[in-house]
C-alpha cells in the first residue's frame, strides 16, 4: 500500500485519475492529500469539474470512450462490472446501443438502499475474477458470461444470437461451453451441428422476443 503524502500530490492525484478516464472520487482525493476543502478550492476555480455527487474529473484531461460508465463505476465503489446488454455493446458483439446501461453489483448489495443514477439498471450476483474483462477504462462481464446472462435475463433471441456466433467465430466463446445459452436459443432457431459445435439459423420463423 502506498502511504498518504503529507501534503497535496498533484502527481499522484493524477496518477489516480489517470486510468479512469480523468476521473476520481473524493476519497480516492483523500489518497493524494486533497481534502474536501481543496477540492472545493480547485471546483471553484476551474481545475476540476463535479460529474456527481463523490466524483470529480480534471478538467484538461483528454476526453474518454467511456467517461459516462467511468462515472457510474466509480458510483459503485469499482465493485460493479458492466453487463448483459451493455456488455454486448462493449464487447462489440451487439452494434445495439441500449438505451439503459446494464451493471452487476456483488449479492451481498441487495440489501443496500442506493440511490441509482438515472438510467441504470442493477443486477445482484457474485462474477468471478474470470469473469471479468477490461475494455479501455470499463470493467465488463466476458463473453460467455454476458451471453449466459442475457439468456437468463431473456434478452431478444435475435440479439444473443448473434452475439453467440460473432463470439464463437472471434474465439471469444466455446460453442460447447454454454449449455444454458443454446437451451435458450433452441426455442426460437433451428439448430445444425458442426465440428466446433451447435449452429443456429439466422432466419427462423419461431425467433420472437420471449415473454
Amino acid at each position: 500500500m502506498i502511504p498518504k503524502p503529507e501534503r497535496p500530490d498533484r502527481d499522484r492525484l493524477y496518477e489516480i485519475a489517470a486510468p479512469q478516464e480523468g476521473h476520481f472520487t473524493t476519497a480516492q482525493a483523500g489518497e493524494a492529500a486533497y481534502s474536501p476543502q481543496l477540492l472545493m478550492k480547485h471546483l471553484k476555480s476551474g481545475r476540476i469539474r463535479r460529474v456527481r455527487r463523490g466524483i470529480y474529473r480534471l478538467v484538461h484531461f483528454p476526453a474518454g470512450d467511456h467517461e459516462d460508465l467511468i462515472a457510474l463505476w466509480l458510483w459503485s465503489e469499482r465493485a460493479g462490472v458492466f453487463s448483459h446488454e451493455t456488455a454486448l455493446a462493449l464487447l462489440d458483439l451487439s452494434d445495439v446501443l441500449p438505451s439503459e446501461v446494464h451493471m452487476t453489483l456483488p449479492a451481498q448489495w441487495a440489501s443496500r438502499r442506493l440511490r441509482i443514477p438515472r438510467g441504470l439498471v442493477l443486477h445482484h450476483a457474485d462474477v468471478a475474477e474470470n469473469e471479468r474483462a477490461w475494455v479501455g477504462s470499463v470493467r465488463v462481464t466476458t463473453a460467455t458470461r454476458t451471453l449466459v446472462d442475457c439468456a437468463e435475463s431473456k434478452v431478444e433471441p435475435r440479439l444473443v444470437r448473434d452475439a453467440f456466433e460473432d463470439g464463437c467465430a472471434r474465439g471469444l466463446v466455446d460453442r460447447e461451453s454454454v449449455p444454458f445459452v443454446i437451451d435458450y436459443l433452441k426455442q426460437f432457431f433451428s439448430v445444425s451441428r458442426s465440428r466446433s459445435g451447435p449452429r443456429f439459423s439466422s432466419s427462423s420463423a419461431r425467433a420472437r422476443r420471449p415473454s
